[in-house]
């Protein structure tokens, strides 16, 4: 039996859709128990009725406005700092929030702590591919300015990371450039490549493909892509503003005709499974690589199936030992 911590105050839902998502994964997971950490009036009656469930009552939030730093510092009984504390004491054996990512990223950097050697933690997320492939980008907005061993380190933590998660023998891993030639990018991507290419030319686990474009992300060439938490944030919420564009534009659509609107709603299940792949609920949403136990971050935005699938990740993560195989594969 492992445990799970979720955070049942984190999202822009309210506390009962989160709810209703740990029930679901209890439900799918008959080895998994949740410990709830959140408000008294939603956790405790919820953890009376459900077997696997244990509350841990705080008395403060994090909102998605508020500083994360400064808000980590002052709210040390929000249930985004007592999860993280929760994990450390070994109450629980990872920790699962739809919260502020910039508070998430501070209490679990502060709470739980890096492993061993690692310089900064990265945000990782599963995007989907050509033909079912599926591909590990970071980082996605923890660090936007990093140095070239920083690089390296985020693309051997991707790298078990896609490993451990997807079954990846050999990972190919790719920096994300403006062209495919090693010659094309910024000095601080030049010099990125430099480092990618001398530390992994011997390694059998992991390959390094060269540079990537960003026409490349979603097209399975690569297991791993790996740039700078400014440049990886800002691929990711394009794709997302494209896939949101596309969807508007598709529903402006129906209304030009009967066929038009017929023909889209044949096609909304198959639009909705690619946005569900996009935003990254289905694989639990976005996961924090370079800590000493799993953390991962749902989007704030988050429904009952988000939170069972985030929740079911951590549990994944958990199993397959990420975290040490990290911290193997960095030593």
């Amino acid at each position: 039996m492992i445990t799970v911590c979720v955070d049942a105050m984190g999202g822009d839902e309210k506390p009962e859709v989160v709810l209703e998502g740990i029930a679901a994964a209890l439900k799918r997971d008959q080895d998994l128990s949740v410990l709830v950490a959140g408000n008294e009036e939603y956790v405790l009656s919820f953890c009376e009725s459900h077997e696997r469930a244990k509350a841990l009552v705080t008395t403060q939030e994090i909102g998605m406005d508020e500083h994360p730093a400064q808000a980590v510092r002052t709210k040390k009984d929000s249930s985004i700092v007592r999860g993280c504390a929760a994990v450390k004491a070994g109450q629980a054996d990872g920790f699962f929030s739809a919260g502020s990512t910039g508070a998430i990223l501070s209490a679990a950097t502060l709470g739980i702590g890096r492993i061993r050697g690692i310089k900064r933690p990265a945000i990782g997320a599963i995007l989907p591919g050509r033909d079912g492939h599926q591909t590990v980008l970071l980082d996605m907005g923890a660090n936007a300015d990093i140095r070239s061993d920083m690089i390296v380190q985020f693309a051997r933590m991707g790298a078990a990371y896609a490993h451990a998660a997807l079954g990846v023998t050999t990972a190919r891993i790719g920096l994300l450039s403006n062209g495919e030639e090693d010659t094309k990018g910024s000095e601080l991507v030049l010099a990125y490549h430099a480092a990618l290419r001398e530390g992994f030319m011997q390694d059998d686990s992991c390959v390094f493909a060269g540079n990537c474009e960003g026409t490349d992300i979603l097209n399975g060439t690569f297991d791993v892509i790996v740039c700078d938490g400014f440049t990886g944030n800002v691929a990711l919420k394009s794709m997302e503003g494209t896939a949101k564009y596309l969807m508007h534009a598709i529903k402006q659509a129906t209304k030009q005709s009967f066929l038009s609107k017929l023909g889209v709603a044949l096609l909304i299940p198959a639009l909705r499974g690619i946005a569900g792949s996009l935003s990254g609920d289905e694989n639990g949403g976005a996961v924090l690589l370079g800590l000493k136990a799993p953390v991962l971050i749902g989007h704030g935005a988050t429904s009952v199936e988000a939170v069972m699938n985030g929740t079911l990740a951590t549990a994944r993560c958990i199993r397959a030992d990420v975290c040490n195989k990290i911290a193997q594969d960095v030593a």
